[in-house]
């Protein structure tokens, strides 16, 4: 393998270690807020469960990182990295201002800006690209939708219920958080994959896209990794700062949101758990009553995940430029 495989290979792994890092507060925020689990030992119940998701759900999500948003022929080693790199980067400014970003988006976003620069508009594929954005805007919506109805339907069907209830809801979380856990790993762990396996095309090591299982254990170990290391600035945001969590709203976000997940996992597209979790937390809180929810906040993360994709392509662009110099140099 090349030099320039084995620098897209650290900069895949360390993006999918931030991916964890970053977004292991969607999984566990909730939980924690409520005080229905310790702190460590959800970090690392999640942690198992990243590892393990990308090995039952199949590689769908993988697949269409591949080679939906352009064809592998377009794609040079330098715009691989660049993409990569730039996801790095707008994923560490974001995490240092506890923003929950979309490292979906910074990636996707990377990617596009780096194939433009690299081959031109006509490279992207606009149908796959429409896939991946639909799936992107919907499914937040989706999220604050499906949570609202099912926090109703939870609020109507506990009415009349004794303080116990709260127990109920408190230890139930657990085993939502690890569905959660399951489908985010299942969908943002192929993220890495997909990247790395376009990096192997282009290398000349794979004839057409497919998988290797060594790329899934690595990137399932790294996202593993990642959410056990648990971003804490970000969990407070999700945690706090949005409204007070009780043990019902956590039990409620939780199950939409990774209903949802896994659903996209499965179809391949590639959601950003990020946004879902948001919205669905948001949904939760707004069906009891709209002013509980703090929306400044929510307008926070949405100027942020409006933000990512350009930013993230702008600043792929930017690297591709020396990173392809330093390529034909060697």
């Amino acid at each position: 393998m090349s030099p320039a495989f084995i620098i897209l290979l650290i900069s895949s792994l360390i993006f999918d270690f931030l991916n964890g890092f970053h977004d292991s507060s969607n999984i566990v925020a909730t939980p924690i807020a409520s005080r229905a689990v310790s702190p460590r030992v959800m970090l690392w119940t999640a942690a198992v469960a990243h590892f393990v998701g990308p090995f039952l759900f199949g590689v769908a999500v993988a697949e269409t990182i591949g080679t939906g948003i352009t064809d592998p022929d377009n794609v040079t080693m330098p715009v691989v990295i660049a993409a990569v790199q730039a996801s790095v980067i707008w994923n560490i400014v974001t995490w240092y201002f506890g923003i929950p970003s979309s490292s979906s988006h910074a990636l996707i976003g990377g990617l596009v800006g780096a194939v433009i620069v690299s081959a031109g508009v006509q490279a992207i594929n606009a149908s796959g690209l429409l896939k991946v954005v639909l799936a992107l805007l919907f499914s937040p919506i989706l999220g604050l939708i499906v949570a609202y109805i099912l926090m109703h339907i939870t609020l109507f069907l506990t009415r009349g219920a004794t303080p116990k209830v709260n127990g109920i809801f408190k230890r139930s979380q657990f085993f939502t958080s690890l569905g959660l856990a399951l489908s985010h790993g299942a969908n943002d762990a192929q993220k890495t994959m997909g990247i790395i396996t376009l990096g192997l095309v282009v290398e000349g090591v794979l004839d057409e896209f497919v998988v290797p299982t060594w790329v899934i254990f690595l990137s399932a170990s790294m996202i593993a990794l990642g959410t056990a290391a648990g971003g804490w600035r970000l969990i407070r945001t999700l945690g706090w700062r949005i409204y007070k969590i009780r043990p019902v709203h956590g039990f409620v976000s939780q199950i939409a949101s990774g209903s949802i997940i896994l659903g996209a996992a499965l179809a391949g597209g590639p959601v950003s758990t990020t946004q879902v979790m948001s919205s669905s937390i948001m949904g939760a809180g707004s069906a009891e009553r709209l002013s509980k929810v703090r929306w400044l906040v929510g307008y926070q993360m949405l100027v942020a995940w409006v933000l990512t994709i350009p930013v993230a392509a702008l600043l792929a662009a930017l690297l591709y430029f020396p990173l392809s110099w330093i390529d034909a140099a060697f």
